[in-house]
């Protein structure tokens, strides 16, 4: 029980964590999402590599080095993120960080949509009737709103194909490594850009200048949040997890909503709550899953 109380702590701040990045990036608008990513993708790998040295963990490094194709397979994951992390900071940077929440709360349905057209799985028939709901909630949003949700559509697609690329390696690949390989397969090309950057004067990141201390922060805040969700996610069960990944949108809603002042017609309302009424019947539909399963193994 303690163990579970922990793992539930260690999810809770992950998403806490990816829910209050609009915060973060905004510090940041300066600075085009490019420039953050690039920042984001060369700092994030030297944190990890920190990490593994100080856990002197490089063997398990070294032996998922060996697997070409999980090397291969992480370097595409890789570059999938880089691009789902570059629209993500545009659209908060260009007032669009509720289309950014949006994206993050259709996510799971996508994924699911993506698991039985793309897998041949099954989903029941809340799942479903979620799907279906969330759709009309899209529609209402293109006729309401006069123009197709393209950051959140994009946001939950990139990062559902992210997710079905992570699938092909499996759940055996350790998180800090596999996100060595993922940042690692992103570095040179961030790299280039932040070196023609500073060449051709365009740089927005001052070197020893406070500005750059605080991007520098892009490295751990992205590496930590997928460490606790990594030890989350070996200490309870999924459907709690999935429920749990919730608060990351809400949090990036309330933030677009209430901090940085985005509108909120009422047609947006309508689409959000349809949306919001899709998430409820996604997370009974994961309870009663989560019982059923508890209930067989007992």
């Amino acid at each position: 029980m303690a163990a579970d109380r922990r793992g539930v702590g260690y999810g809770f701040l992950a998403y806490l964590i990816w829910g209050m990045f609009p915060l973060y990036f905004q510090l940041l608008i300066r600075s085009g999402a490019f420039e953050i990513v690039a920042y984001r993708i060369v700092l994030a790998l030297v944190f990890c590599l920190i990490v593994i040295a100080v856990t002197r963990d490089w063997q398990q490094l070294a032996r998922l080095g060996k697997h070409r194709r999980s090397v291969g397979v992480l370097a595409i994951a890789g570059l999938l993120v880089s691009f789902n992390w570059t629209l993500y900071v545009w659209g908060v940077n260009n007032g669009y960080a509720l289309d950014a929440s949006l994206g993050y709360f259709i996510n799971p349905l996508v994924s699911a949509a993506f698991g039985v057209v793309l897998l041949g799985e099954r989903m029941r028939r809340l799942q479903w009737l979620a799907f279906g709901i969330s759709t009309i909630a899209v529609v209402v949003l293109i006729v309401g709103y006069g123009q197709v949700p393209w950051v959140a559509l994009g946001l939950a697609t990139t990062f559902g194909v992210y997710g079905l690329v992570k699938k092909k390696v499996g759940a055996v690949v350790p998180p800090l490594p596999g996100l060595t390989i993922e940042t690692a397969a992103a570095t040179p090309f961030a790299l280039a850009y932040l070196i023609w950057l500073g060449a051709s004067g365009l740089s927005t990141v001052p070197l020893g200048s406070g500005y750059m201390l605080l991007i520098s922060l892009a490295g751990p805040l992205s590496a930590i949040p997928l460490m606790l969700f990594a030890a989350a996610a070996i200490r309870i069960p999924l459907s709690t997890l999935g429920i749990l990944q919730y608060i990351a949108p809400i949090g990036q809603f309330l933030i677009g909503w209430l901090v940085i002042g985005e509108q909120m017609p009422l047609e947006r309302w309508i689409g959000f709550a349809i949306i919001w009424v899709a998430v409820i019947i996604f997370i009974i539909d994961a309870l009663r899953a989560g019982r059923a399963g508890a209930a067989a193994s007992r």
